[in-house]
Order: structure tokens, then sequence, then C-alpha cells
């Protein structure tokens, strides 16, 4: 047999040169030379006497098990590498003659494998997931760089940037979250400062004031039995807390039963919870901070309606009244009223205060990540103790906006329009922090309508 496959009935293979170059040997090649070997052991078999035979048949079987394994090696190369099974290639090619032809045939009649499909479906499915992730992870990153670069926002860059983390499911992310938490605990320590109480505020002391910071209040005893032996909120951590800020955004937003699911909820400045719009803003509530200035011009700073402030209060139930008695000097007089009418009436509420020294810290922290204003919003201040004192915090009501992201005209308030003082909080600002906090996986913001059971 030449080297091109070839040879003549009844002549020996020649034996290769040692130490020569071999070619390597291709299926084609090796077909061939198959028909070659059995043709020659036949007429060998043909020359022998009857006492041969029986060897020359052992050597027979012996080669063609041998050609058999070959020629299917030679389909799995053939068939793009494709497992087949020896028994089932000699069923399915029997005593045929092995010529390209039967090669041929018997390549095209190999199945595809089924997993092949569906590995590339899940290949797919993951190079979409991933594509999805880099997306969320590109807007946060934008939200960061741009609260960094730019001082002033449109309203629609906000409503660009809400559209697209509406688009990207929010995952909480609990190393986020325990860094956060320890890096507001380093600067402001929520869980024994938030509450001005007999542990931080020592009698006898001289507290500053949080914006008047150059004067100071003597805490005397009077002072310092209004005050809690310790914080009433170092029950720390709350499960699962909501904050309710009073956005327009509230309204027909069926978040009501959501609200009162939770385990502690905060609200602002003594809102509106009875009636129909409790369906949408519920009607629990744990805390809710006082603004004296409603005091003052809602109850005449409990001069004359002392008895309508009571029936109004009613709808916390014994929730905590928490009032920044100690933030400005004219706020004093009109929060201690707060507390001791609450006293005097054995009402089941309770008036608390902020202590200045945690806003003070609290306002430095949010400056040096570009919150920069006259003061910070009290929604902002309690999400800012929330993510200390909870685990898991969600905001409804926070939409610093004239409009929705479908152009339709939002109130200021979901029970009324009355703008803030301009100037006095950085709303955009503070919102812009708020997205990175949701964008990061350390609170989550509702940004529409609640799903309804």
């Amino acid at each position: 047999m030449g080297a091109d496959g070839g040879g003549g009935a009844g002549q020996r293979p020649p034996k290769r040169a040692r130490g020569g170059a071999q070619r390597p040997c291709s299926c084609h090649d090796r077909l061939p030379l198959l028909a070659a070997s059995l043709k020659y052991y036949g007429a060998a078999v043909a020359a022998v006497g009857a006492a041969a035979e029986r060897t020359m048949r052992a050597v027979i079987a012996l080669a063609a098990a041998l050609g058999s394994l070959l020629l299917g090696g030679c389909l799995l190369r053939l068939g793009g590498q494709q497992p087949v099974r020896a028994r089932g290639w000699e069923e399915d090619a029997g005593g045929a003659a092995v010529t390209p032809k039967v090669v041929r045939a018997l390549r095209s009649s190999l199945p595809s494998l089924p997993q092949t499909e569906n590995r590339t479906t899940v290949n797919k499915n993951g190079i979409y997931q991933l594509e999805q992730a880099s997306k969320c992870k590109a807007i946060q990153d934008n939200i960061l760089s741009s609260s960094i670069k730019k001082k002033r926002y449109s309203e629609d860059y906000y409503f660009h940037i809400v559209t697209k983390l509406q688009n990207c499911t929010w995952i909480r992310r609990p190393e986020e979250s325990t860094k956060f938490r320890s890096e507001l605990a380093s600067c402001c320590d929520a869980v024994h400062n938030f509450i001005a109480s007999q542990s931080n505020s020592p009698l006898g002391s001289n507290m500053s004031y949080e914006v008047d910071s150059k004067k100071t209040i003597l805490i005397t005893e009077d002072i310092f039995k209004m005050l809690p032996v310790s914080s009433p909120l170092s029950v720390h951590p709350f499960k699962t807390c909501a904050v309710v800020g009073n956005g327009g955004i509230l309204k027909n937003s069926s978040c009501g039963a959501e609200i009162d699911h939770s385990d502690f909820v905060f609200r602002c400045n003594l809102p509106p919870t009875t009636g129909s719009i409790s369906r949408d803003v519920g009607n629990k509530t744990n805390l809710v901070t006082v603004n004296p200035s409603i005091i003052a011009q809602k109850y005449n700073k409990l001069n004359e309606k002392k008895k309508e402030f009571l029936e109004n209060i009613v709808v916390y139930g014994d929730s905590f009244l928490l009032l920044p008695a100690f933030s400005f000097r004219s706020n004093t007089a009109t929060s201690f009223k707060v507390y001791h009418t609450l006293q005097e009436f054995k009402a089941t509420q309770r008036a608390i205060f902020f202590h200045p020294s945690y806003l003070k810290n609290l306002a430095q922290f949010w400056r040096t990540k570009g919150v920069k204003a006259y003061r910070l919003s009290s929604g902002f201040m309690i999400t800012s103790a929330a993510l200390e004192l909870c685990e898991n915090v969600k905001l409804y009501g926070f939409w610093p906006f004239s409009k929705s992201i479908d152009n339709m005209p939002i109130s200021h308030h979901y029970y009324d329009n009355q703008l803030p003082k301009p100037g006095f909080h950085a709303m955009p600002k503070e919102y812009n922090q708020i997205l990175q906090l949701h964008g990061k996986g350390i609170l989550k913001l509702q940004f529409g309508k609640c799903e309804s059971d």
C-alpha cells in the first residue's frame, strides 16, 4: 500500500522506516487501509490449509473489531465531536461495506444534542441579566458623579434618572447597608444621640443650640426631668420601618396597607391620616415630628386651643411627638408647652426632643456629600436616623417636584400645596442622595402606586 492509500491484492504492506517523519493519518486514509487489510487477510485464508483456518478466522475477527473501533473514532471526528456509542454504531452499520458514501449517510443520521440549545438560551439570559446589571450600575454611578459635578438640576434630569431606576429591579444589599450604617454611626450615633436624654444631656450642663450655635441653654432640674432617662428608640434595630413623607405623589397611591404593615412608622409635621386618605397614607404612627411653627399658627402656641390640639393628635395613638426644642431659641418655649400640655391632660402621646448635637453632626455629614442648605428637612433627618435604627427602610411620599414623570401636576403635600420657604431646604440635593441610597440597595424608595390587595 502506497502513501496515497492504494495497494495491490496479495502484497504485504511495507514496514515504516524507522526514525522517518510520519504524516498524520486522516480518517479517509484509514478507511481504504481497512478495506485492503480485510481483502489481504481473506486471500491468506484461501491459501492456507484447513489446520490454520481457525487461527486465521480469529485474526480476521480481531482485525474486524479493531476496524470497528477505528471507524467509530473516525465518525466521531467527522460528526463534529458528537458522542457515538460503539454498540450503536455496530447496530446501525451492520455488515455494510465501508465506503465514503456510507460514512456520509451515517454522519447525517447522527442526532443533534438538545442541551446545546438549552445552554445557549441560558447563556443568552445570563448575558441579558449581566447587561441589565451593568446598565443599572452605570445609572447609579451617573447619579454619584452628577452630584459632585452639578450644582443645580432640572426636573427633567430627575425624571430621566427615576425612569431608568424604575426599570431596574431593586435589590437590598446588606453589605452596603452595614457599611453606610457604620459611617453614620461614626459621625452621629442616632442610637444614643438622636433624642435628648438624661444620659447625653447631664444636669447642670450648657447645651448649645443647633442653628443658634453661639447660644446655649442650661439643663436645669426642670428641663432634666422632662428628658427620658435614655433614648426611647435605643431598642433598635426595628425590622422594617416606613418613613412617610407628605408629598402629593401619595395621592391615589394605595400605599396605606403596606405602610401600616411596617414595624415602625415615622411621619413628619402632624399630617392628616384619617378618612379616605388613609387608603393612600395609612394611619399607623409610632413617631411624628412637630414643627413649632404649626403649634404657633394653628393652635396659637397652645394658649387657647389646647383642647383642639389634643383632639387632633388622638389619631397618632401612643406615638412620640418629636420637637426641635433646641434648634432655635424661639422653638424652646413652644416645644416645652407641648410637653406640659400632654402631661397636664394625661395624653397617651409623649413629647421628646431632637438632640442639637446630633442634628449639627448630621448636617456636617451630609454637607460633605454635597447637601448644603440652611437646614436639613425633617424628612431627611428622619430618614438618616431610620437608616441607623432599622434593618429595612422604605420611603413613601418623597417627591419634591411639581409634576410627575408623566407630566401630571402634583401638589407639594398630599393635603395642600403650601410650598416651603425658598432656599430654606435643599430638596433636590436631598432627593439626589436618596436616589443614590436607593440605587445602592441601602433603602427603597417608592416611586408611584403600591400594589393593592
